[in-house]
């Protein structure tokens, strides 16, 4: 059986999460919406807000590869000072 998460760490989660949907949200609708006179949304919109939407989700899952290299990196480093591994592996030029 899987463990609970508390209740407390579930409000957290569930605040961060709608902060950065409404935060999201709010950016690419303002960047991709422009003319509020039509009733209908125009393709252009659709398609522009998708791009954003798609953008933003790179973003961020780049950014969470890159701090997870970083924090096993430093556990290497760690475990290394502490003589539990060899030398810590060093990170290629192109990264």
């Amino acid at each position: 059986m899987a463990p609970q998460i508390p209740e407390s760490d579930q409000m957290k989660q569930s605040k961060e999460f709608l902060g950065t949907y409404n935060e999201l949200t709010e950016t690419c609708f303002l960047d991709c919406i422009n003319d509020f006179t039509p009733r209908e949304v125009k393709p252009e919109e659709t398609t522009w807000s998708a791009h954003c939407l798609e953008a933003s989700l790179k973003i961020t899952l780049r950014m969470s590869m890159r701090f997870q290299e970083y924090y096993i990196q430093q556990n290497e480093v760690l475990a290394a000072k502490a003589g539990l591994l060899g030398r810590p592996r060093q990170r290629s030029p192109d990264q």
